[in-house]
């Protein structure tokens, strides 16, 4: 694929496969770009958008299009994007690689890697420009729990009360001028928790907290594990914490949504902290990355924990982070974000929302698919039966004004001509 800025061939372009050959109808694909280009695209929605179709991990169908600067750059093969929380499943599987290895197991306590954490408290009121009232000790929190969202931390983006306020206020969103890991895990060891650990899920900064227990289980920081254990073997070699100063040229610009209106420029790629090494690496949302490399990731995934001879995790591994670990569906068990109707037929496992129920999604597709998306409107997902996968960028935040995900879903599936299932 060639740059139409610069006529030069991409580096970081993808080979497509012919889709009628794995099961796709090339007429029915084409409704997605145009899909694209008429609700979001055209009228400004997003200014740029990529989407990676493939089967068994073979690309079968790409479309890039937009700007991804305010210029005008046009949008590239190899733009550089945040991709927030969809670093989330990266650490997950990091994770597990090291419970294989023995050196962690889920049912652990955390405060056998965070010692700090052994005196929380849950939250029962007071906070602002008072003290935390002093709440029940809590029950210990277990690797498990921290996996899936289910420790009683939270997020300071949940904006629901004083303990959000607190954690806004410290930065503990996983923000990247934190002064390392220790900073990090004092400033959470301060405050109270939401809930018990295990009495319900709430998306939160856990990943974070997972992403310094890798450090310290491994000795090495969080960047340079997944660069030895899982950037370097999959090939991902443009990801990682920061976009250094020989790729800055790549990078998106990042676009707030504006209710009846087209996205304000609130990330200029030129002055965007993303440039700069940062003091805390956030295994929750830190990492920058391209379509290339997110599409090896999901490779490796499809191919159950493996690609091109490189395997990361077993198969059995892989399925138990993929089962749904709830009692419920999110609906039932889930407070503050993503507790909505919307997520009917939806829970969680082990760093990825699993779809439990299709016919409660009211979108096309099948148990056991998996994915999850970043505040930037990156979206993935993984349909084991069908041996989909499909990677979305953009950088327009928030996610959850525009239902992008379920809108793609259902044009891929309309245009299989060859079902598994």
């Amino acid at each position: 694929m060639t740059d139409p800025a610069t006529g030069l061939e991409r580096m970081q372009s993808l080979e497509l496969a012919n889709p009628i050959d794995h099961g796709f109808d090339p007429a029915r694909l084409a409704r997605i770009a145009d899909f694209l280009q008429r609700d979001y695209v055209g009228p400004g929605r997003f200014p740029g958008a990529d989407v990676l179709i493939a089967r068994d991990g073979v690309p079968v169908w790409r479309a890039t299009m937009g700007h991804m600067r305010a210029d005008g750059t046009p949008w590239a093969p190899d733009t550089i994007c945040r991709m927030a929380s969809m670093t989330k499943p990266i650490v997950s599987v990091a994770f597990m690689m090291l419970v294989e290895q023995g050196l962690v197991a889920l049912d652990d306590p955390v405060t056998k890697v965070v010692p700090e954490f052994a005196d929380l408290r849950v939250y029962a009121g007071g906070g602002g420009d008072a003290p935390f009232v002093p709440g029940p000790r809590a029950r210990p929190m277990r690797m498990v729990d921290v996996l899936s969202h289910r420790s009683g931390l939270t997020y300071g983006i949940q904006n629901r009360d004083n303990l959000d306020a607190a954690y806004r206020k410290g930065r503990l969103d996983g923000h990247p001028s934190l002064a390392g890991n220790d900073a990090f895990i004092a400033g959470l060891a301060k405050l109270p928790l939401a809930f018990q650990p295990g009495e319900a899920w709430h998306y939160s900064v856990s990943v974070d907290v997972l992403g310094v227990i890798i450090s310290r289980l491994s000795g090495q920081s969080l960047g340079d594990f997944l660069r030895t254990h899982i950037f370097g073997p999959l090939g991902m070699d443009d990801t990682g914490f920061y976009c250094p100063a020989d790729k800055a040229q790549r990078l998106a610009d990042g676009w707030m949504h504006v209710p009846g209106g087209t996205p304000k420029l609130f990330d200029p790629a030129e002055k965007s902290s993303v440039l700069r090494e940062p003091g805390f690496e956030s295994g929750g949302g830190g990492l920058v990355s391209t379509m290339a490399d997110y599409h090896r990731f999901c490779r490796m995934l499809v191919g159950r924990g493996a690609s091109d001879g490189v395997r990361l995790i077993s198969p059995a591994t892989l399925r138990l982070m993929t089962a749904n670990h709830l009692p419920g569906d999110l609906p039932q068990i889930a407070r503050g974000l993503f507790a909505d109707a919307r997520q009917a037929g939806t829970g969680f496992g082990l760093g990825f929302a699993v779809t439990t129920d299709p016919v409660r999604t009211l979108t096309p597709g099948n148990a056991g698919e998996y994915f999850w998306s970043g505040i930037h409107s990156t979206k993935f997902f993984i349909d084991p039966v069908e041996g989909l996968s499909m990677v979305f960028l953009t950088q327009v935040f928030p996610s959850v004004v525009f239902p992008i995900r379920e809108q793609l879903k259902t044009l891929i599936y309309a245009a299989l001509s060859e079902s598994r299932a």
